[in-house]
């Protein structure tokens, strides 16, 4: 599973970012590893630098599964933590789903 980890002109997109979201991405959805070819992630600040707010940080996250349309889900949080630990949770969700969908189907 590719993750790839995109930012705005308000976030630093460090390598520690890149890496420690790409890891706890990869380990929340291990096991729909097999069917998962690529994850992005797209990383904004809806306040555009301003003082963060709550629910300031959004995380726009895009699975592409094998044989399936690409799903895509948004998640805001206070911070990158909160954004990105939501929208995988939220992904974990959606693509059980997906593939509890095709199976019964």
């Amino acid at each position: 599973m590719l993750v790839q980890i995109h930012t705005d002109n308000h976030i630093e997109g460090t390598d520690a970012l890149a890496q420690w979201a790409s890891s706890s991405i990869q380990a929340a959805l291990a096991r729909f590893s097999g069917q998962i070819t690529r994850v992005e992630v797209h990383l904004s600040d809806e306040n555009a630098g301003k003082k963060n707010t709550q629910e300031s940080i959004q995380c726009t996250m895009e699975a592409r599964l094998e044989g399936h349309q690409p799903l895509v889900l948004k998640h805001q949080g206070a911070n990158l933590n909160q954004a990105i630990e939501g929208a995988t949770e939220k992904m974990g969700r959606l693509i059980d789903g997906t593939l509890g969908k095709t199976a019964r189907s």
